[in-house]
Formats: C-alpha cells, structure tokens, sequence
C-alpha cells in the first residue's frame, strides 16, 4: 500500500478552513462499501482502481475510492431531506497506468444536498474547492469546467429524432460508441437473438412484454441475474431495437457535433462558440448558456479567476455518476490524471440510491498531499 508523504499541520488546516467555514456537519462514512453498488453507478472499468475485499461468505466489498457515494448513502440513512456534510479521511485506489499498486490517501470535502438554485451552488462549491487548493501554496493552479447536461441540451438543438438523440447522448459517455456515430455507424449492435427478441416485444403493453419475457425464460430455463426486473429488461430490449432503427447523423450534423466537442477556450469565448454551433431548436440550450454565465459569474464573485478557467465541452465523459456541471483544479507540476480537486453535479444519483425525496446534489474534494505546495503526490 503506497501511503501519501505527511504536509505541515499548518498547510492542512488552511486547506481544511474554506470548507469548515461553508456551514457543513462534520461526517465520516463507513471504509468498506458494496463492490456491486459502485459497479452499477460509476461503470465497470471503474473496478481495475478499486481495492477488492471478500468476506467468508463470498460477498464482495470495496475500500472506499473516494466519499461521494458513501456519503449520499449515509445522507439517505438518516431520512434527511436536506443536508451538507465536511468530511476528512482517507481513501483507497489502485494507481492508475496499469499499475497494481494501492493507493492510500486524504481527501477532504464537502458533498451538498439542498433543494435552491442549482447554478449558484455549482458556483459556491466549485469556488471553494479553488479557495482550498489555493490554500495549499501553489501558484500554477488552474481550474477545467465541463458539463454532461451541457452536450444533451446542444443535441436536442439540432432537432434529431427522439430516439437517434437519446443515442447520441447516450454514447457521450462511451467515446468508442461517439466515433462510430460521428463516422456514420450509428446503432446499437443487438445480435440476431437479441434483435428478434426485441421485435417479439415491441408494441406490446409493457405488462404484456414482462410476462412473454418471463414465458421465454422458463421455456429457456433460464433465471435472470443481476436483480434486474424483467419489465425493465423488455423495455431495455423495446428502446434498444428502435435506437437502431433511428437512423444516423446526417453529414452537417455529425460535423457540428465534432465542432462542439473542440470547444475549448476561455469561458466566456467557449460559451459564444457553443451557442454559434446551435441548431434551430434551441430553447433549452440557451437556458443551459444562460445557466452557466450566472455561473461563472458566480464563481468570479467568489474569487475564482476568470484568466484560469478553460472551458472545454468534451470534459466529463467518464465520470459515472456526474450528470451536469464538473470541474477539475488541476497543477501544472502534475500531469493530468492527478488532479488537486475534484468535483460536480450528481442530481440522479440519490434516486438511484432509492432516495424518494428529489433534491440537488453537488460536491467536491480536495487532495491535501496535491495541494501542498511542498507535495507531489
């Protein structure tokens, strides 16, 4: 287990003090979470960086990678409408880059629950995840923005088809599946089974499909796995086989999104060539532009330095659980995938932890040991 280089007692708490001062409750959350649960919300190639552990009866747990979920489960524990929570403590990764070496490290942070504006709290975490890796020394600091919900609200500008635009946003998350879009491949391999499976369902009632599915398993003897209802897998096969018949991107549409993904430039100039690249149905992207200038606006307000922001709208395409604004504050003393602080919008994660109650969510950490100016971790 690779353990982090201790900083000065001092540095740490100056680090600590943006966070202490938001008005959050101190927290902890247990080390050990469920293996299966951090699978389905943040995608299997998460595994190869999580540290596995089984117990005597063969059940797979993990050491916590990092407090996000954790938190939101303790948060849901407690029957909580609301709630913000300041956590300190370590957690456990495997290293990157094909190395099997464990990780062993500090966060801190701060995950929020509240109902209110959602953009004026992107702006108040965001900012005080720059005010605490700044409290680290460093002057090389610069802060990466993105946003997932951002791709989604330009794609419905281009008027597709619901369901070839609900592929391509799927497909945002999976650049392999993005280039076969942009190429003209378009689609959603089935299979022959799986394809006349699909066709057997569709245009059924959905309790219908349920029992033909549930008919065709006991035929088959077959038991389904993974504790996925089968009304949920027969829509899964229905919404799949029509993806496919949807069509592909036409040559100017698949060229304004490759022009959307390049934006990269200072946020305000970013935000100006997004807007450009809009198709004609545009209403929820000029809400989305207009959300994220009172943003950023928000974040200078807080201190955040506009000459260090770089927008870039391709940001965010791996990061499981996020479903909007993201960011990274990044050194340029360490390379890309060791950022100093980290964090985003997750408004879809609490009901897919069985939250009822819909409320915001927003977070970030910071890794002391990355921004001590002393450190190198």
């Amino acid at each position: 287990m690779r353990l982090e280089r201790s900083i000065p007692a001092a540095a740490l708490d100056a680090i600590r003090a943006p966070f202490l001062a938001a008005g959050a409750t101190p927290t902890d959350a247990p080390v050990l979470q469920p293996l299966g649960l951090l699978l389905d919300l943040a995608g299997e190639a998460m595994r190869s960086r999580l540290f596995v552990v089984s117990g005597d009866a063969g059940e797979e747990a993990c050491l916590r990678p990092d407090f996000t979920v954790a938190i939101a489960r303790q948060h849901l524990s407690g029957a909580a409408g609301q709630g913000r929570y300041f956590y300190e403590g370590k957690a456990f990764r495997v290293a990157p880059r094909g190395s099997d070496r464990a990780e062993e490290f500090l966060q801190v942070g701060v995950e929020a629950f509240e109902a209110g504006d959602p953009v004026a709290a992107d702006a108040e975490i965001a900012a005080l995840a720059w005010a605490a890796s700044a409290a680290g020394g460093r002057d090389d600091l610069t802060l990466l923005l993105g946003d997932v919900s951002l791709f989604g609200a330009f794609v419905d500008s281009l008027g597709l088809t619901p369901p070839l635009g609900a592929r391509l946003k799927r497909a945002f998350a999976r650049p392999r599946q993005l280039k076969i879009e942009l190429e003209g491949g378009g689609g959603e391999a089935l299979g022959e089974e799986k394809s006349r499976i699909a066709a057997l369902l569709a245009g059924l009632p959905e309790a219908e499909a349920s029992a033909v599915l549930q008919e065709l398993w006991s035929l088959a003897g077959i038991e389904p796995v993974g504790g996925r209802r089968p009304a949920e897998i027969a829509h899964r096969l229905v919404e799949r086989a029509q993806a496919v018949q949807a069509g592909k991107l036409s040559a100017g549409e698949a060229e304004a999104v490759r022009a959307f993904l390049a934006v990269s430039d200072r946020p305000g100039a970013a935000l100006d060539a997004i807007s450009a690249l809009g198709g004609p149905q545009r209403g929820a992207l000029d809400a989305a532009l207009d959300g994220w200038r009172r943003r950023l606006a928000g974040l200078v307000a807080r201190g955040a330095p506009e000459d260090r922001m770089t927008l870039v709208a391709a940001f965010g395409r791996a990061f499981g659980y996020y479903d909007g604004f993201l960011f990274e504050v990044r050194s340029a003393a360490l390379d890309e995938e060791r950022p100093v602080a980290a964090g985003g919008r997750y408004d879809g994660l609490p009901a897919r932890l069985g939250a009822e109650t819909k409320t915001g969510a927003v977070g970030c950490m910071v890794r002391p040991a990355r921004a001590y100016a002393g450190g190198g971790e």
